[in-house]
């Protein structure tokens, strides 16, 4: 799995020079427009809520002491859920909303990349978007039924928040990956087989989520920029991986 984040990772040094050299920003100008949105949408929610929520969760404690204590443990945890919520919500929205733009923008790269179309699937906008949709909303529910209960390690002290924020960033990365390498794998796969090909791969998952995760703390160009570059190195990393599996006999594409 190490050996897969690593590539994971390096395959992002060819994601700028690719990108001017297919001409291909002026495809992502409606996912980026999604992106901001998205992420203003959802970060203006989350701040009106914070107060609330933790408010609301400091009214279960009900002794006078220790009060105000118990108070600034449920601020911190629910801003932490709303944090980490929030992420999620943003990711699986423009990664399903913007898949009738990045499935074609894949479809470029993988004819550059292999010198010829081989596209196995013609699939209209529509059928696009509702594959994009099944997919990120599948991955949503599973991704929050892992989080929650990640979130509670934060009420251990030093050691639980420590454990919580890693396995937290490592769940969002692998399904930030997911995502990128199907708009790629639905020209290949159905859907169940594209779920157990990213199964397969999960390092190589995660390696291109790490990226797409950290873009997102670069305040504004973040949130532009990492749909365009995440998906094309998503893109070229699957297609090598497809490529290996054909090559040893695993798969025929």
């Amino acid at each position: 799995m190490i050996k897969g984040i690593l590539s994971g990772l390096k395959t992002y040094s060819q994601s700028f020079g690719l990108i001017s050299k297919l001409g291909l920003w002026k495809y992502f100008a409606i996912p980026m427009f999604i992106s901001v949105l998205t992420a203003t949408v959802i970060g203006f929610t989350a701040y009106g809520l914070s107060d609330n929520l933790g408010h609301w969760i400091a009214q279960i404690w009900p002794w006078e002491w220790g009060a105000q204590g118990f108070d600034t443990i449920a601020q911190i945890f629910s801003a932490l859920l709303i944090l980490a919520i929030g992420l999620i919500l943003y990711k699986h929205i423009i990664m399903a909303l913007s898949a009738p733009f990045m499935s074609p923008v894949s479809e470029k790269i993988e004819a550059h990349v292999r010198g010829e179309n081989h596209t196995h699937r013609d699939t209209s906008n529509t059928e696009q978007l509702i594959r994009g949709v099944r997919i990120n909303v599948r991955n949503l529910c599973l991704e929050l039924l892992i989080t929650l209960p990640i979130l509670l390690l934060n009420l251990i002290p030093l050691v639980g928040s420590i454990v919580a924020t890693s396995l937290l960033f490592l769940t969002q990365s692998y399904y930030a990956g997911f995502g990128n390498m199907d708009y790629t794998l639905e020209r290949h796969f159905k859907y169940r087989e594209s779920i157990q090909f990213v199964k397969g791969h999960r390092g190589y998952a995660i390696g291109n989520g790490m990226v797409f995760m950290l873009f997102l703390l670069i305040p504004i160009v973040g949130i532009i920029l990492v749909l365009p570059v995440s998906v094309t190195a998503a893109t070229v990393q699957t297609i090598t991986l497809l490529d290996k599996q054909k090559a040893s006999g695993e798969l025929a594409i």
